[in-house]
């Protein structure tokens, strides 16, 4: 397609984007969905009250990973920053999470009136190559609560040390387990993969329809292999730079890959539901929370979906699983508010993202939706120190054991990774490929990726 054409067809995708956006009102779908409308949501103080009086400043928002619950609380939240702020009126366009990444981009490619835009760690660095997006240092400098946000959220919301992106809440790992099952069993919950999959197995009983592991084939699938690859490679990873190791090789050019991607073959094979090489996150969470598997991976936002679904005492949850060398490599993902460039309301912008990044909003957000919050104030707090939230603070308490490595979001290919690694998996998994046919082609992705971002 020509670059005229593809312009003129990209125009007209970004005029219907905003004729829906301004026009429809009704619900959305999230990454960790229950279901949805296809319409985007439009809502905030001049959506329903009609035009803000003259002088007054209008914010046009927009989320990315939707979901009627999380809305719900945005605009709890846009309430509160509206009423302190009565000249600054917010519409919060909320589309389907299935089409949001696409919706905001095409709106920032086209320059469409666009103030605070959420965006993921994912799309950042793509974010700022493409000029969407302007940095926050030089109004963070001048914020009161900057000083108590960790070091993990500003580095995963920064690109080229400039800051982009506040998360609104971090989305950390753990392993959860069905106590009654272990216990019925008398299995200690598990420590290492090994003892994962050896659990697995003896939790398994076909004729029952139960399952010991909550496999996820489909999109995020590759948050479980590669996590393996990188624990099962060890200190050997670079850990600013999750690929790669140390010398400069892809993670998946060794041994230790190979013996990572084989066990999490024999996993699908031996102990989970032959369908699960299709599923993704609302299939496993349903089949951990039905009876059907024994354990899930997963962030901590499924908190409250157990918490509501299931029996207090029959689940538990557990720190990662540790690899051969003793250690484990965990990293978070985020998502958070970042200034588009073309915003004429840049001031009243940060004031917005000041305002929802603040402690007590940060917190607010993060207990209704199950995020660990950014400030260092939550190793304080009872309601993320005890319960299933501890184990995700004892992780971070424990650096020597659990490797924090940074997600190679600086590559251009990395958009397209769990797409081009998803399918390759399954591929894998139904037997058309083996193993190390698929850590060749995974091997010579990320060469490519290394080839383009170095120049050569």
């Amino acid at each position: 397609m020509g670059e005229t054409v593809k312009g003129r067809m990209q125009l007209l995708l970004g005029l219907l984007v905003a004729a829906t956006v301004m026009a429809t009102g009704c619900s959305a779908k999230d990454a960790q969905s229950t279901g949805g409308s296809k319409d985007v949501r439009a809502v905030g103080s001049e959506a329903g009250n009609g035009a803000a009086a003259k002088g007054d400043v209008k914010l046009r928002m927009m989320e990315s990973l939707t979901n009627p619950k999380r809305t719900e609380i945005l605009k709890s939240l846009i309430a509160q920053f509206e009423q302190e702020n009565p000249s600054i009126h917010v519409e919060l366009i909320s589309p389907p999470f299935n089409q949001a990444d696409e919706t905001i981009e095409t709106m920032l490619s086209t320059k469409q009136n666009l103030d605070v835009i959420e965006v993921r760690e994912i799309n950042v660095a793509d974010y700022v190559k493409k000029q969407y997006i302007e940095p926050l240092d030089a109004y963070t400098a001048s914020w009161q609560d900057y000083a108590t946000v960790q070091q993990i959220p500003l580095s995963v919301g920064s690109v080229n040390g400039k800051l982009y992106f506040l998360a609104n809440g971090l989305y950390e790992r753990q392993l959860y387990y069905r106590k009654d099952w272990f216990d019925q069993a008398k299995i200690s919950p598990p420590s290492t993969w090994d003892e994962l999959y050896n659990a697995a197995v003896k939790l398994t009983n076909q004729a029952r329809n139960q399952f010991g592991f909550s496999f996820r084939g489909a999109r995020g699938s590759n948050g479980v292999f590669d996590g393996m690859i990188r624990t099962y490679n060890g200190a050997a990873t670079d850990l600013a730079d999750g690929a790669f190791l140390n010398s400069g090789s892809t993670i998946y050019s060794t041994p230790e890959a190979s013996e990572a991607l084989t066990l999490y073959k024999k996993l699908y094979d031996h102990a989970s539901p032959k369908e699960s090489v299709y599923w993704g996150f609302d299939e496993q969470v349903k089949a951990f929370t039905s009876g059907q598997t024994a354990m899930l991976l997963q962030d901590s936002d499924v908190i409250q979906t157990l918490q509501a679904e299931m029996k207090p005492g029959t689940w538990a949850a557990v720190p990662m699983p540790k690899g051969p060398s003793g250690k484990s490599l965990i990293t978070v993902g985020a998502a958070g508010w970042g200034i588009s460039s073309s915003s004429s309301h840049k001031a009243a912008a940060w004031k917005l993202i000041a305002f929802l990044s603040s402690p007590d909003q940060n917190t607010e957000f993060g207990k209704k939706y199950g995020l660990v919050p950014i400030h260092t104030t939550v190793s304080t707090d009872p309601y993320f120190t005890t319960g299933p939230y501890k184990t995700l603070i004892d992780m971070t308490n424990d650096p020597d054991t659990y490797l924090y490595y940074q997600t190679p979001i600086k590559y251009p290919g990395n958009n397209e990774w769990s797409k081009v690694s998803t399918s390759t998996e399954q591929e894998m998994l139904l037997g058309k490929a083996t193993v190390q046919e698929t850590l060749v082609k995974w091997d010579a992705f990320w060469k490519e990726q290394q080839r383009l971002i170095q120049g050569k």
